[in-house]
């Protein structure tokens, strides 16, 4: 028997089965799964300085467990010292195992490390059942040695999922256990 992560067989046991309960799906295939999971830093200082783009393409890859790619600037923007073709980022895909691994390790280790953690808001759904939300401090995930960062850094974080609206969505990632902040408290 190989390894299967633990959130992948809770989604095939327990989550999809509650989903097609809870919204009526007639087929399996109808349930809303998650695709994929972007995680993107922008770093606009990087501009005067290459060493940090590089520093982020080595911490990404650790927080994800695979290779991260720095991204480049699309066109020139002579207000910021900007040129075509400059590295200005760092991102990287999961898919798979990875991506549930990852998921895993962000929900039960690495949010609730946050400073003054009270759940992540709901408000980062796109309209088609995508979630994004930020992290202002890579520090949060205990692959990140603190010793070794020069300088602290946020990230985006995407869930792309194949739920039609936000409410399948959030169903969905509710499932999972994701930390939604609760509206009534402000």
């Amino acid at each position: 028997m190989s390894y299967v992560p633990r959130l992948r067989a809770k989604y095939k046991n327990e989550v999809a089965p509650s989903l097609k309960k809870e919204f009526g799906y007639t087929s399996t295939m109808q349930v809303p799964k998650i695709t994929k999971i972007n995680l993107n830093q922008g770093l606009g200082s990087a501009v005067g300085d290459k060493k940090i783009v590089e520093n982020a393409v080595v911490e990404m890859s650790a927080i994800a467990g695979q290779k991260a790619v720095p991204t480049v600037s699309r066109k020139d923007v002579s207000n910021f010292k900007l040129r075509k073709g400059m590295p200005i980022g760092a991102r990287v895909t999961l898919r798979g195992d990875r991506m549930y691994e990852f998921l895993d390790r962000l929900i039960s280790v690495s949010l609730p490390r946050t400073r003054d953690f009270r759940g992540v808001s709901p408000k980062g759904f796109d309209g088609n059942g995508n979630f994004t939300f930020g992290v202002k401090e890579q520090i949060i995930f205990p692959e990140i040695d603190i010793d070794k960062v020069t300088k602290i850094q946020g990230m985006d974080i995407t869930f792309v999922t194949s739920a039609q609206t936000d409410e399948e969505a959030k169903a969905l990632l509710n499932a999972f256990g994701f930390p939604f902040a609760d509206k009534d408290k402000k």
